[in-house]
């Protein structure tokens, strides 16, 4: 079939093809160059008349397949295409450490086989057009997994964020394949009737309350910091934290009193405070004892005909005695739970006790800030963060990871009906907590999270929240989470708006086919494996075959992938049917 090498360089080699085998279809065909022991192989690019234009790929040493190629063949290697048993080498064979999502259309419809891990244990991104398979080709990967013979993947964590409730459809009957297996959805839908996302508040960090009010400046941040430690301390009713609480309202009561607002002002602001926190010992109706009498501590505050208290030296020395200078750097080590009226009032009582609102460096970050949090308190986004109960972390993702002592092998959060805005910030927050919490296991790793974000260019973009908070939960994951168990898996038709970072730590890809000009570009540049063979490969696929390559195939590979059984709900709408009327 092949009569002689005819040129060598450091890309491929171009070959000379017998006339009587000109009219075989080769393209896409690996090629093994053979001489002394040395096996190099090659891809073949194009047929033009007699001549085989091809590139290397790798090696065959000692019955393995390794991809790059140190040696070039020699001008007289014996030239042949590759046999069977070769063949597996580059699509994989069954074992028990491997599964199958589709089938190689250059040879013979033999089914490629991937190794779990190395596709598992990494990022993942997964490409294409709209239309094009994306969904098709992430349900079937999954559903391969949970179908593969003599592997029972019970401890899976699957988490699917899924904008549009597509996924349901393909996992709602997994236990069909075991009873072992369990799907689980917590929707933002109102109208539909799974459970529904409830979020605890009091364990999202200052991070996450200032992503949630889109928090944009540095004073911004220091208040966040303050209102959560100021509302943690108002949960608590123990004898150390009601000392603590009594410190704190003594402290803001003496600099109010020390301010130079008119006495009325200062007596409204002091009775102001105590909408936000009061004790049994600081009150309005605590008992304050004078020399020989009593008054109650609002009475202490009545303005004589000079304008000063009647009560000054009384108030001043009642209030002075709760001033422990040890409270000062006070941090409550427990906290029961809180809602975001509760968070108000701390945000309260640190604008009015640290004096905010009459500064007028903080005066506007102040303000904006108590009107994000008020807006949200009393919009139906608020429903998403009143938990019932006290949870920690453990406790809480426990409860949507397992039903009834059952494991959920795969839970869908469904994240419709909701702004983009407020989605992002769920999603990032649920990261952090898987990634947190997975930090924290004593044996690192020991229960991995695989985190697929549906229209990933919604959420994970590049340069978000470093300037706020230093960093992008998303890029950090990327960079670490591998080592600890926890792996995003990206699903998007618009590449160019993913983060550069996180795309640059996947390992692995499938892409389906992608047209836009912009999108090839950046794939080009920020994708690790990426040639110009890949790319032009990609543009021909038809619906339902991806380009895999990475860490978890010996070379790029064209699939086509299995049509899922079920099906998610990603098909266009039939218009035929929906427009026409019954003659």
């Amino acid at each position: 079939m092949f009569e002689q090498i005819i040129r060598i360089n450091d890309r491929g080699a171009e070959i000379k093809l017998n006339k009587n085998n000109a009219n075989i279809s080769l393209l896409g065909l690996h090629l093994v160059f053979e001489s002394n022991e040395k096996k190099v192989v090659c891809e073949i690019d194009s047929v033009n008349d007699d001549v085989v234009i091809s590139h290397f790929i790798g090696e065959i040493i000692d019955g393995k397949f390794y991809n790059g190629v140190i040696h070039k063949p020699d001008t007289n290697a014996q030239i042949r295409l590759m046999n069977p048993e070769e063949i597996e080498m580059i699509i994989g064979v069954k074992s028990n450490t491997t599964f199958t999502f589709g089938i190689s259309p250059f040879y013979d419809n033999k089914r490629v086989y991937v190794d779990i891990n190395n596709i598992f244990s990494n990022h993942l991104t997964i490409l294409g057009n709209s239309g094009c398979g994306k969904s098709y080709g992430t349900a079937r990967l999954i559903q391969s997994i949970f179908k593969t013979e003599g592997f029972l993947p019970y401890k899976a964590s699957l988490i699917f964020f899924d904008n549009n409730g597509e996924y349901i459809s393909a996992f709602e009957n997994m236990n069909r394949i075991n009873p072992n297996y369990h799907f689980k959805v917590i929707t933002t839908n109102m109208a539909y009737d799974y459970k529904k996302l409830s979020m605890p508040l009091w364990l999202l960090g200052v991070d996450d309350i200032a992503l949630l009010l889109r928090a944009t400046t540095a004073n911004q941040m220091i208040l966040i910091e303050r209102m959560i430690k100021l509302a943690r301390v108002f949960s608590q009713n123990d004898e150390m934290t009601n000392k603590f609480k009594n410190h704190l309202l003594a402290k803001a009561m003496l600099t109010i009193l020390y301010s130079n607002d008119l006495p009325v002002t200062k007596r409204n602001n002091i009775f102001g405070l105590f909408n936000t926190c009061k004790t049994n010992e600081l009150n309005l109706e605590a008992i304050v004892q004078g020399a020989g009498y009593t008054r109650k501590f609002r009475d202490c505050f009545h303005v004589d005909s000079n304008g000063v208290f009647t009560e000054g030296i009384l108030i001043t020395e009642y209030i002075s005695s709760f001033v422990h200078p040890e409270f000062d750097d006070y941090e409550p080590k427990e906290y029961n739970s809180y809602s975001l009226v509760d968070l108000e009032k701390a945000l309260a009582f640190a604008l009015v006790s640290e004096d905010w609102l009459n500064n007028p460096l903080t005066y506007s970050d102040s303000i904006t800030l108590k009107v994000k949090l008020h807006t949200l308190t009393i919009s139906n986004d608020a429903k998403f963060f009143d938990l019932p109960g006290n949870v920690t972390l453990d406790d809480y993702l426990v409860s949507i990871l397992m039903d009834n002592g059952g494991k959920n092998q795969i839970l869908n959060i469904n994240l419709e009906d909701i702004d983009d805005s407020l989605a992002k910030v769920i999603v990032k927050i649920f990261c952090r907590m898987f990634f947190e919490y997975a930090k924290k296991l004593q044996k690192r790793g020991s229960v991995p999270f695989n985190i697929f974000v549906e229209e990933a260019h919604r959420y994970i973009k590049t340069g978000e929240d470093i300037d706020l908070l230093g960093y992008n939960i998303f890029d950090r994951i990327s960079k670490e989470g591998r080592k600890y168990g926890v792996m995003l898996n990206l699903i998007s038709q618009r590449p160019v708006e993913l983060s550069e970072t996180v795309m640059s730590q996947c390992a692995n890809y499938l892409i389906f086919k992608t047209t836009h000009p912009r999108d090839i570009e950046y794939i080009t540049q920020m994708v690790p494996y990426i040639t110009d063979e890949i790319i032009e490969k990609q543009k021909g696929l038809q619906p339902g075959y991806c380009l895999a390559f990475g860490s978890a195939f010996k070379v790029p590979t064209i699939i086509h992938v299995d049509i899922p059984d079920p099906v998610p709900n990603s098909d266009n709408v039939c218009i035929t049917k929906e427009w026409s009327i019954e003659r």
